[in-house]
């Protein structure tokens, strides 16, 4: 592990943003945080077989989200957004799973589709495709373990309906389902993992959002320092992590015991809206073995679609209620606490990973695949716009780009420049790419407070 944290950017701690372009080359020590991207787009895809997707979202059943979140909705949007496959999201609450084995219908590849498609969908013609479902769901394991209280996310993965039933049954027993499409149960992550695994032993257990300080496997507030301090003996069936939005796969390369694990990215979306801002691109059979397979071998994902990191909400340490963002080296001279006020100092992903690295910034194992960060298509518009997201010039304009060019991710990752110029404006094409090119300016996220990326 590392004993000191390298210097930081000089405008965390600070309410100024800067101005700065990634790169593949490892970044100066002052910027070691930056995020890795190529100094010129290259696709997601490596083979006619690849697809995106989503596997970590939520239903109207959860606390806190959209009650838009629908099947038919979340099949809308996947065509929007240019996601293949969605996870279901919620598959442990009762409610849910019945309204999900009324709507969708089990085929032949271990995968869900939608019986009843909308006549009137609200998709363009030119993001018209197949969307498929996968059962998933997160659950909350607070237990005590190493002599702390342990808040450990969990997403789960099951191949089909009946396994679904089975793992539902065996925490029906420990705690109330019908509660939260997320439910919080007092029950040990390892304990979780073994019910997975013996409702089929293809079912995945996947750490959420790993980092997140309350919340996650590694977090600084409840977290432990290894995959094997949680699981122990069972640590061989963790397969992969889910990086969060807060951090990226080239922070975690960082970390030479995450080198055989595989590093995926959802959007753990609230609404439908939401889908997308993180995704996987998987290079396998379109099919749950193959998703599985995928995952358990390691050589399924072939990319990964980001959030910038420090645009995340748990990014930098801070405390909110102050307005105080600070370095991990700044918060260790304040002895974590807050100087304005004394109160505690939220450690954030940034600090956390730094504690637990034992590689420089910029390592990267050889097999490690790549990634892109993007921002999402309506900001751009909204910041282009001068107006908010919501507003009905840049929902109109959002809407006429996908109509015109295709689904967000083509016209984020892979439409030609020229022809989103001729759909929308020149500001807007040059936005997107300098977003392609990393070449942003950022203000760091905080102890729950989103950060800002934008161009200028």
């Amino acid at each position: 592990m590392s004993d000191q944290v390298p210097a930081h950017p000089p405008w965390i701690g600070s309410s100024e943003s800067r101005r700065f372009t990634c790169s593949p080359v490892p970044p100066p020590e002052s910027f070691s945080f930056c995020s890795t991207l190529p100094a010129a787009p290259r696709p997601c895809y490596t083979s006619d077989m690849a697809f995106i997707a989503d596997l970590h979202i939520h239903s109207h059943y959860s606390l806190a989200t959209s009650r838009d979140l629908t099947p038919e909705n979340l099949w809308r949007w996947g065509q929007l957004k240019g996601i293949r496959l969605i996870g279901t999201g919620d598959c442990t609450h009762p409610g849910w799973l019945a309204e999900l084995k009324a709507k969708l219908s089990p085929e032949e590849n271990g995968l869900l589709t939608l019986r009843e498609k909308p006549q009137e969908s609200g998709v363009p013609a030119s993001c018209r495709s197949e969307v498929s479902f996968l059962l998933s769901g997160e659950i909350s394991c607070i237990y005590r373990k190493g002599g702390r209280t342990r808040r450990v996310h969990c997403l789960v993965h099951m191949p089909d309906f009946d396994a679904a039933r089975r793992l539902n049954c065996a925490l029906a027993r420990i705690g109330n389902l019908a509660s939260d499409g997320r439910p919080i149960l007092k029950l040990d992550a390892k304990h979780l993992l073994e019910m997975v695994l013996e409702a089929s032993p293809l079912a995945l257990l996947i750490p959420a959002h790993a980092w997140t300080p309350h919340y996650s496997i590694f977090g600084a507030a409840t977290g432990f320092t290894s995959l094997e301090e949680c699981f122990d003996e069972l640590t061989p069936h963790i397969h992969a992590l889910e990086t969060g939005l807060s951090s990226d796969p080239a922070m975690n390369w960082r970390l030479s015991w995450l080198d055989g694990i595989t590093l995926v990215s959802n959007s753990d979306a609230h609404s439908p809206s939401r889908l997308g801002r993180e995704a996987t691109v998987f290079d396998t059979e379109l099919s749950y073995s193959g998703i599985f397979s995928g995952i358990a071998g390691g050589r399924g994902v072939a990319s990964t679609i980001e959030f910038f990191p420090e645009q995340g909400k748990y990014h930098a340490d801070g405390h909110r209620a102050c307005g105080v963002r600070l370095s991990p080296q700044e918060t260790i001279a304040q002895g974590y606490r807050c100087p304005c006020c004394g109160g505690k100092i939220t450690v954030g992903v940034l600090h956390r990973l730094e504690l637990l690295s034992d590689r420089p910034a910029g390592a990267r194992p050889e097999i490690a695949p790549p990634f892109r960060s993007v921002i999402p298509l309506l900001d751009l518009i909204a910041g282009t716009l001068q107006v908010g997201a919501g507003t009905k010039r840049a929902q109109a304009l959002y809407y006429k780009l996908l109509e015109q060019v295709g689904n967000e991710f083509h016209i984020l990752l892979d439409a030609p420049l020229e022809e989103i110029e001729a759909a929308s404006s020149p500001t807007l094409a040059r936005a997107i790419g300098e977003a392609r090119l990393g070449d942003v300016q950022i203000d760091p996220g905080y102890d729950g407070k989103f950060g800002t990326v934008s161009v200028r």
